[in-house]
């Protein structure tokens, strides 16, 4: 392997995009510790160690709201655009018809979903501030009065310019750099701040404590790498044959090849998308948490304790929404693909299955069968650290493998890409 990173430096535009990646990360570092005017971070520090719901959408934003800095909400506005637009799109015919129409309809999707993410933006920035107000995190900062209407004005657009900046340097990642962008500026700061995370449960607590809870995040590290690479690297090879032609006394085609079926198409973006889901409901509730009308904040309670991060609902809810995006974003991928029509295009057929719509049948029917192995295995990979943590009693354990098993899985979504780099100039990859 390390040879094979050599190698990968050795080629100047591989290196290029490694270095821009690189380079592009320590810009959204930077940017993450620039806080907005008149935060205590004293109050900061105590809201989030007491609010279960901000420390997962702490980690969910790559750690920009240990700062609240001026990115604290950072990529979840677009992700949250991203799926509403991928819902969307199978419903609305003008958007179906979009989807179709190659790289032209999937640009113009992506344009729609940056349009829909300023508004998100909007709102949850004005949702985040009114919350860190009633925290005293915002010093003598009253939100929308007589006398700070154009400072919360400015606070808005800043935190909205703020994410449209990090999908910006997403963006940039994904088309000069190695990996999905969006994703690496989710892995950057959670390794940014895993060190932190595990020398916490290291050293708190008791020593009986900190050796169960040392061996128990071991445990789970293994365990979820082990998970995630046999459920990224498990797949269904189904034959496919080409027809032999005969042109001019010469015979074409007639070779065997397969369609390789991942038993998990979706990689890690239905873990992404089921956090983002699971963090709206406690995100409003905790706007009315404070509300002068008493069933309103009997409401928001009530609320904001189901969808606990360490509650049995969250969790519940947690798996089977992984399943369920893990289904609905490979079936996505699936039919953006066209297998059927490219081979019936090519001359190629699965043996016996006839070309056209009895083969988009069949691989659609053996696609189905392998990933609710993968989308149950991804689920259980998703909940293991609370189940471990209740076993255990170390809390801390939840959002450190919460943590670890989004890293994981982004570093091999982008070794993958990073080998695909590499065999295209005919050097052996790093996954063997």
């Amino acid at each position: 392997m390390l040879q094979n990173v050599l190698n990968a430096f050795k080629l100047p535009d591989l290196r290029r995009r490694i270095f821009m990646t690189i380079g592009l990360l320590i810009v959204f570092r930077f940017i993450a510790t620039i806080p907005v005017p008149g935060v205590d971070r004293a109050a900061l520090n105590r809201l989030l160690e007491t609010n279960q719901l901000l420390g997962v959408l702490n980690l969910f934003s790559g750690s920009t709201l240990t700062h609240f800095s001026i990115v604290a909400m950072g990529v979840y506005p677009y992700i949250t655009a991203s799926i509403i637009m991928q819902l969307l799109t199978p419903v609305i015919p003008s958007l179906a018809e979009l989807s179709k129409e190659g790289n032209y309809g999937r640009m113009k999707i992506n344009q729609y979903t940056h349009w829909l993410t300023v508004p998100i933006a909007l709102l949850q920035g004005y949702g985040q501030a009114v919350l860190m107000a009633r925290a005293n995190v915002l010093r003598d900062f009253g939100l929308f009065n007589s006398s700070t209407a154009l400072r919360s004005i400015a606070l808005l657009l800043m935190m909205t310019a703020g994410t449209i900046f990090l999908v910006w340097l997403g963006e940039l990642i994904t088309e000069f750099g190695i990996g999905n962008g969006i994703s690496i500026i989710i892995f950057g700061g959670i390794v940014a701040r895993l060190p932190a995370a595990v020398a916490r449960l290291v050293t708190g607590g008791t020593l009986t404590q900190n050796l169960i809870g040392t061996v128990a995040f071991a445990a789970i590290g293994i365990l979820t790498i082990v998970g995630i690479v046999l459920l990224t690297e498990g797949q269904r090879r189904i034959p496919v044959q080409y027809a032999r032609r005969v042109r001019h006394g010469r015979v074409y085609g007639g070779g065997t090849t397969y369609i390789p079926l991942k038993v998990n198409s979706a990689g890690m973006i239905p873990l992404i998308f089921a956090i983002s889901i699971l963090l709206l409901p406690g995100l409003i509730a905790n706007f009315f948490a404070t509300s002068e009308r008493p069933w309103l904040r009997d409401l928001a309670g009530g609320i904001a304790a189901a969808f606990n991060p360490n509650g049995l609902l969250y969790q519940i809810a947690y798996f089977i929404l992984v399943i369920a995006f893990t289904y609905f974003y490979t079936m996505v991928l699936f039919q953006q693909q066209n297998i059927a029509e490219t081979l019936q295009r090519q001359g190629a057929f699965i043996p016996g299955i006839r070309p056209g719509r009895m083969t988009d049948e069949y691989l659609t029917r053996v696609l189905m069968r392998i990933t609710l192995l993968g989308a149950i295995g991804l689920g259980i990979v998703a909940v293991l650290p609370y189940l471990i943590a209740k076993i255990t009693g170390v809390t801390i354990l939840y959002l450190s493998a919460t943590s670890l098993l989004i890293v994981v899985g982004v570093a091999i979504d982008t070794m993958r890409q990073l080998e695909a780099q590499l065999l295209m100039r005919n050097y052996q990859g790093f996954i063997q």
